[in-house]
Protein backbone atom coordinates (compact mmCIF):
# COMPACT_ATOMS: atom_id res chain seq x y z
CA UNK A 1 0.00 0.00 0.00
CA UNK A 2 1.34 3.10 -0.67
CA UNK A 3 -0.02 6.52 -0.08
CA UNK A 4 1.37 9.76 -1.69
CA UNK A 5 0.50 12.97 0.15
CA UNK A 6 1.51 16.08 -1.65
CA UNK A 7 2.32 19.47 0.15
CA UNK A 8 0.57 22.68 -1.32
CA UNK A 9 0.55 25.96 0.31
CA UNK A 10 -2.48 27.46 2.00
CA UNK A 11 -2.84 30.52 4.30
CA UNK A 12 -0.13 32.05 6.15
CA UNK A 13 1.10 30.24 9.32
CA UNK A 14 -1.18 27.09 8.50
CA UNK A 15 0.30 23.48 7.40
CA UNK A 16 -0.52 22.65 4.43
CA UNK A 17 -3.33 19.80 4.33
CA UNK A 18 -2.30 16.21 3.60
CA UNK A 19 -3.56 15.78 -0.20
CA UNK A 20 -3.87 12.44 -1.98
CA UNK A 21 -5.94 10.89 -5.09
CA UNK A 22 -8.54 9.52 -2.48
CA UNK A 23 -8.63 12.66 0.45
CA UNK A 24 -9.97 16.11 -0.61
CA UNK A 25 -9.24 19.25 1.81
CA UNK A 26 -10.93 22.09 1.03
CA UNK A 27 -10.71 25.76 3.51
CA UNK A 28 -13.77 27.37 3.91
CA UNK A 29 -14.26 30.60 5.97
CA UNK A 30 -15.99 30.55 9.40
CA UNK A 31 -17.08 34.20 8.65
CA UNK A 32 -16.78 35.39 4.49
CA UNK A 33 -15.94 38.79 6.06
CA UNK A 34 -13.11 37.79 8.51
CA UNK A 35 -10.27 35.88 7.27
CA UNK A 36 -9.07 35.95 10.80
CA UNK A 37 -12.03 33.86 12.56
CA UNK A 38 -10.55 30.72 11.22
CA UNK A 39 -11.57 28.03 8.67
CA UNK A 40 -13.58 24.78 8.24
CA UNK A 41 -11.93 21.88 6.99
CA UNK A 42 -13.95 20.29 4.17
CA UNK A 43 -12.95 16.69 4.05
CA UNK A 44 -14.18 14.63 0.81
CA UNK A 45 -13.54 10.87 0.79
CA UNK A 46 -12.60 10.70 -3.57
CA UNK A 47 -14.01 7.14 -4.50
CA UNK A 48 -16.43 7.87 -7.06
CA UNK A 49 -16.23 5.30 -9.14
CA UNK A 50 -16.41 2.57 -5.95
CA UNK A 51 -19.11 4.66 -3.99
CA UNK A 52 -16.31 6.34 -1.75
CA UNK A 53 -15.64 2.55 -0.46
CA UNK A 54 -12.75 2.38 2.23
CA UNK A 55 -9.26 0.77 1.11
CA UNK A 56 -6.34 1.05 3.08
CA UNK A 57 -5.65 4.45 1.12
CA UNK A 58 -8.86 6.00 2.27
CA UNK A 59 -7.69 4.98 6.03
CA UNK A 60 -4.53 6.44 5.97
CA UNK A 61 -5.53 9.29 4.11
CA UNK A 62 -8.49 9.98 6.91
CA UNK A 63 -5.89 9.68 9.56
CA UNK A 64 -3.18 11.99 8.27
CA UNK A 65 -5.97 14.49 8.29
CA UNK A 66 -6.91 14.06 11.53
CA UNK A 67 -3.65 14.48 12.52
CA UNK A 68 -3.10 17.70 10.14
CA UNK A 69 -6.93 19.08 11.66
CA UNK A 70 -5.81 18.55 15.21
CA UNK A 71 -2.61 20.39 15.43
CA UNK A 72 -4.04 23.66 12.75
CA UNK A 73 -5.33 26.15 15.12
CA UNK A 74 -7.34 27.69 12.31
CA UNK A 75 -9.09 25.06 11.56
CA UNK A 76 -12.23 25.33 13.99
CA UNK A 77 -14.46 22.01 12.96
CA UNK A 78 -14.07 19.15 10.28
CA UNK A 79 -16.74 18.28 8.02
CA UNK A 80 -16.55 14.83 5.61
CA UNK A 81 -18.37 13.96 2.81
CA UNK A 82 -17.99 11.30 -0.16
CA UNK A 83 -17.98 12.48 -3.73
CA UNK A 84 -20.72 13.22 -6.01
CA UNK A 85 -21.00 10.63 -8.28
CA UNK A 86 -19.05 10.96 -12.27
CA UNK A 87 -21.10 11.03 -15.18
CA UNK A 88 -21.36 7.60 -16.49
CA UNK A 89 -20.07 6.94 -19.97
CA UNK A 90 -22.39 6.75 -22.44
CA UNK A 91 -25.48 3.86 -22.86
CA UNK A 92 -24.16 3.34 -18.78
CA UNK A 93 -26.66 3.89 -15.89
CA UNK A 94 -25.11 6.26 -13.33
CA UNK A 95 -23.74 5.00 -10.29
CA UNK A 96 -26.00 6.20 -7.12
CA UNK A 97 -24.82 8.75 -4.28
CA UNK A 98 -22.85 7.48 -1.35
CA UNK A 99 -21.85 8.91 1.58
CA UNK A 100 -19.20 5.75 2.34
CA UNK A 101 -20.74 2.11 0.75
CA UNK A 102 -18.86 0.51 3.11
CA UNK A 103 -15.41 -1.02 2.83
CA UNK A 104 -13.81 -2.20 -0.19
CA UNK A 105 -14.89 -5.92 0.09
CA UNK A 106 -11.69 -6.82 -2.30
CA UNK A 107 -9.29 -6.00 -0.06
CA UNK A 108 -11.04 -8.54 2.36
CA UNK A 109 -10.21 -11.81 0.59
CA UNK A 110 -7.48 -14.16 1.61
CA UNK A 111 -7.31 -11.78 5.23
CA UNK A 112 -7.11 -13.86 8.60
CA UNK A 113 -7.20 -12.48 11.88
CA UNK A 114 -3.76 -10.99 12.56
CA UNK A 115 -3.76 -9.10 9.26
CA UNK A 116 -7.15 -7.33 10.50
CA UNK A 117 -6.06 -6.88 13.90
CA UNK A 118 -2.70 -4.93 12.66
CA UNK A 119 -5.04 -2.71 10.25
CA UNK A 120 -7.21 -1.89 13.35
CA UNK A 121 -4.17 -0.66 15.05
CA UNK A 122 -4.29 3.11 15.25
CA UNK A 123 -7.54 3.11 12.61
CA UNK A 124 -9.22 6.05 10.59
CA UNK A 125 -12.72 5.64 13.01
CA UNK A 126 -10.90 5.89 16.16
CA UNK A 127 -8.70 9.07 14.94
CA UNK A 128 -12.45 10.97 13.73
CA UNK A 129 -13.78 10.21 17.26
CA UNK A 130 -10.96 11.04 19.07
CA UNK A 131 -10.44 14.47 17.45
CA UNK A 132 -10.74 17.39 20.16
CA UNK A 133 -12.52 19.64 17.49
CA UNK A 134 -16.13 19.25 16.19
CA UNK A 135 -17.09 16.93 13.30
CA UNK A 136 -19.65 16.84 11.20
CA UNK A 137 -21.01 13.43 8.80
CA UNK A 138 -22.80 15.72 5.81
CA UNK A 139 -24.29 11.74 4.48
CA UNK A 140 -26.15 12.19 0.91
CA UNK A 141 -26.41 8.61 -0.16
CA UNK A 142 -25.31 5.22 1.15
CA UNK A 143 -23.63 5.04 4.27
CA UNK A 144 -22.95 1.76 4.89
CA UNK A 145 -21.04 -0.79 7.40
CA UNK A 146 -17.43 1.11 7.32
CA UNK A 147 -19.14 4.08 6.06
CA UNK A 148 -21.87 4.25 8.50
CA UNK A 149 -19.19 3.77 11.63
CA UNK A 150 -17.29 6.73 10.05
CA UNK A 151 -20.19 9.05 10.25
CA UNK A 152 -21.26 7.68 13.83
CA UNK A 153 -17.41 8.52 14.53
CA UNK A 154 -17.99 11.91 14.10
CA UNK A 155 -20.15 14.29 16.71
CA UNK A 156 -22.78 15.47 14.59
CA UNK A 157 -24.99 13.93 11.30
CA UNK A 158 -26.65 15.60 8.52
CA UNK A 159 -28.61 13.71 6.28
CA UNK A 160 -29.91 14.25 2.51
CA UNK A 161 -33.42 12.52 1.88
CA UNK A 162 -31.94 9.95 -0.26
CA UNK A 163 -29.53 8.87 2.17
CA UNK A 164 -29.42 5.20 3.26
CA UNK A 165 -27.85 3.61 6.28
CA UNK A 166 -26.74 0.12 7.78
CA UNK A 167 -24.71 -2.54 8.86
CA UNK A 168 -24.93 -5.25 6.42
CA UNK A 169 -21.93 -7.46 7.64
CA UNK A 170 -23.85 -10.19 8.18
CA UNK A 171 -24.27 -11.03 5.03
CA UNK A 172 -20.42 -11.51 5.03
CA UNK A 173 -20.96 -13.72 7.65
CA UNK A 174 -18.88 -10.66 9.85
CA UNK A 175 -20.14 -8.30 12.46
CA UNK A 176 -18.92 -4.33 12.34
CA UNK A 177 -15.60 -3.67 13.42
CA UNK A 178 -15.00 0.00 13.44
CA UNK A 179 -17.01 0.68 16.62
CA UNK A 180 -20.49 -0.35 14.98
CA UNK A 181 -21.65 -1.76 17.76
CA UNK A 182 -20.58 0.26 20.03
CA UNK A 183 -21.89 3.76 18.88
CA UNK A 184 -24.64 2.69 17.09
CA UNK A 185 -26.16 1.48 20.70
CA UNK A 186 -25.63 4.39 22.61
CA UNK A 187 -26.81 6.89 19.60
CA UNK A 188 -30.10 4.44 18.78
CA UNK A 189 -30.72 1.92 21.82
CA UNK A 190 -29.71 -1.75 22.26
CA UNK A 191 -32.91 -3.10 20.38
CA UNK A 192 -32.62 -1.34 16.92
CA UNK A 193 -28.72 -1.68 17.03
CA UNK A 194 -29.03 -5.45 16.85
CA UNK A 195 -31.92 -5.02 14.64
CA UNK A 196 -29.68 -3.47 12.03
CA UNK A 197 -26.70 -5.41 12.74
CA UNK A 198 -28.78 -8.98 13.15
CA UNK A 199 -30.69 -8.20 9.89
CA UNK A 200 -28.08 -6.42 7.68
CA UNK A 201 -30.97 -4.02 6.25
CA UNK A 202 -31.03 -0.82 5.02
CA UNK A 203 -32.94 2.10 6.50
CA UNK A 204 -34.00 5.67 4.99
CA UNK A 205 -32.96 9.32 6.24
CA UNK A 206 -36.44 9.96 7.69
CA UNK A 207 -36.32 6.31 10.05
CA UNK A 208 -32.45 7.43 11.28
CA UNK A 209 -34.15 10.97 12.00
CA UNK A 210 -36.72 9.59 14.05
CA UNK A 211 -34.43 7.02 15.77
CA UNK A 212 -31.77 9.73 16.41
CA UNK A 213 -29.16 8.28 14.30
CA UNK A 214 -29.03 11.99 12.26
CA UNK A 215 -29.66 14.99 13.77
CA UNK A 216 -31.32 16.72 10.53
CA UNK A 217 -32.68 15.29 7.31
CA UNK A 218 -32.71 17.97 4.19
CA UNK A 219 -33.71 17.50 0.31
CA UNK A 220 -30.09 16.77 -1.62
CA UNK A 221 -29.68 20.27 -2.76
CA UNK A 222 -30.13 21.96 0.56
CA UNK A 223 -27.75 19.57 2.24
CA UNK A 224 -24.42 21.44 1.88
CA UNK A 225 -25.73 24.86 2.42
CA UNK A 226 -27.72 23.31 5.84
CA UNK A 227 -24.51 21.88 6.98
CA UNK A 228 -22.51 24.59 6.55
CA UNK A 229 -25.04 27.38 8.32
CA UNK A 230 -24.83 24.56 11.47
CA UNK A 231 -21.15 24.24 10.96
CA UNK A 232 -20.33 28.37 10.90
CA UNK A 233 -22.66 28.84 13.80
CA UNK A 234 -20.59 26.01 15.92
CA UNK A 235 -17.38 27.21 14.61
CA UNK A 236 -18.02 31.10 15.62
CA UNK A 237 -17.64 29.89 19.53
CA UNK A 238 -14.78 29.72 21.40
CA UNK A 239 -12.31 26.73 20.10
CA UNK A 240 -11.20 26.17 23.81
CA UNK A 241 -15.08 26.07 25.10
CA UNK A 242 -16.26 23.97 22.27
CA UNK A 243 -13.14 21.54 22.98
CA UNK A 244 -14.06 21.34 26.84
CA UNK A 245 -17.98 21.17 25.89
CA UNK A 246 -17.02 18.06 23.52
CA UNK A 247 -15.06 16.29 26.11
CA UNK A 248 -17.82 16.34 28.97
CA UNK A 249 -20.47 15.54 26.72
CA UNK A 250 -18.61 12.38 25.44
CA UNK A 251 -17.40 11.17 29.06
CA UNK A 252 -21.60 11.28 29.49
CA UNK A 253 -20.96 7.73 27.38
CA UNK A 254 -18.55 5.97 29.59
CA UNK A 255 -18.77 7.91 33.39
CA UNK A 256 -22.16 7.04 35.70
CA UNK A 257 -24.28 10.91 36.03
CA UNK A 258 -23.21 10.64 39.52
CA UNK A 259 -19.24 11.38 38.27
CA UNK A 260 -20.46 13.16 35.02
CA UNK A 261 -22.16 16.04 36.78
CA UNK A 262 -18.98 16.65 39.45
CA UNK A 263 -16.92 16.43 36.30
CA UNK A 264 -19.28 19.23 34.31
CA UNK A 265 -18.85 21.19 37.29
CA UNK A 266 -15.46 21.46 37.94
CA UNK A 267 -14.87 22.17 34.45
CA UNK A 268 -17.32 25.09 34.46
CA UNK A 269 -15.39 26.33 36.77
CA UNK A 270 -12.16 26.07 35.52
CA UNK A 271 -13.68 28.31 32.77
CA UNK A 272 -13.97 31.10 34.97
CA UNK A 273 -10.00 31.24 34.87
CA UNK A 274 -9.78 31.54 30.87
CA UNK A 275 -9.40 35.00 29.07
CA UNK A 276 -12.40 33.38 26.71
CA UNK A 277 -15.00 33.59 29.15
CA UNK A 278 -14.35 37.38 30.26
CA UNK A 279 -14.28 38.04 26.18
CA UNK A 280 -17.51 36.55 26.18
CA UNK A 281 -19.30 38.16 28.98
CA UNK A 282 -18.04 41.36 28.27
CA UNK A 283 -19.54 41.25 24.66
CA UNK A 284 -22.73 40.00 25.81
CA UNK A 285 -23.17 42.90 28.57
CA UNK A 286 -21.90 45.07 26.19
CA UNK A 287 -24.69 44.02 23.30
CA UNK A 288 -21.91 43.33 21.06
CA UNK A 289 -23.77 41.56 17.77
CA UNK A 290 -20.57 40.62 15.99
CA UNK A 291 -18.78 37.63 17.32
CA UNK A 292 -16.52 37.80 19.85
CA UNK A 293 -12.65 37.52 19.11
CA UNK A 294 -11.74 34.61 21.06
CA UNK A 295 -7.76 34.08 21.95
CA UNK A 296 -8.69 30.06 22.36
CA UNK A 297 -7.39 30.13 25.97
Amino acid sequence: MRLDIQVQPTRPNMAAPPVSEVIIIEEIQVDDENDGKGVIALVCINRPNKLNALNDDVMSGLKAMCNWAENQNQIKLVIIKGAEPLQPEEGKRAKPNAFVAGADISEFAGKKSNDIRQSFKHNAWEKIWNLSKPTIAMVDGFALGGGLEVACSCDIRMASSRSKFGTPEITLGLIPGGGGTQRLGHLIGYGKTLELVLSGEMISANEALRIGLVNHVYEPEELLEATLKLARIIASKSPHTLKVAKKVVRASLELPISEGVVLEAEEFAQLFDTEDKEIGVEAFLNGTRTTPNWKGK
